[in-house]
């Protein structure tokens, strides 16, 4: 597995990875309809902005891929400084792996990417939010993640519970 920092030509790829794990991820948390929605052109367009360097303003930011042998990307995570109030420096503010791709430790390469760059930053924590319910809980508790807090949010009309995770540490992550 070939892990990378994303470039511009990316984003379609990503978009592809972001709107079917969406879909496998939260088809027993959301309602069908809601995930119906999802749009492979939106997300592209999306993840167009995001890649764009010339619209990129935060150089604490990145977003890296996670390919397969044959090249096609399988996964990626985003993040940078933390958004909102909090004690923690850094966030993780999405992390997408395809089903099939899901178990391979590839989760574990893409958040050692993002924290190694965090690190070169100079930040030193890092947390991340999880829709409560998604099976990733698990993955974050078994990267020694302690829950830190949850908030109730509204997204197109439905309601759901997100929690948040966060590493005091780092370190621990980049010896993983």
């Amino acid at each position: 597995m070939n892990i990378r920092e994303a470039k511009l030509e990316d984003a379609a790829a990503i978009a592809f990875v972001h709107v079917d794990s969406s879909q496998t991820t939260y088809r027993d948390l959301l309602p069908n309809d809601h995930l119906n929605k999802f749009s492979y052109k939106k997300r592209a367009n999306n993840w167009k902005n995001s890649l764009n360097v010339s619209t990129k303003a935060q150089t604490n930011y990145f977003i890296y891929v996670a390919e397969n042998p044959m090249g096609e990307i399988v996964g990626f995570i985003d993040g940078g400084l933390v958004r909102g109030d909090s004690t923690y420096q850094g966030e993780i503010y999405a992390l997408y792996i395809l089903e099939a791709y899901q178990r391979k430790g590839i989760g574990r390469s893409l958040i050692k990417a993002i924290a190694l760059r965090l690190s070169q930053s100079r930040l030193t924590s890092i947390m991340v939010w999880v829709l409560a319910g998604n099976p990733a809980v698990q993955f974050y508790q078994a990267l020694d993640a302690q829950r830190i807090g949850q908030k109730l949010i509204k997204t197109r009309g439905i309601e759901c519970t997100k929690i948040a995770y966060g590493w005091n540490d780092i370190q621990v992550l980049l010896t993983e």
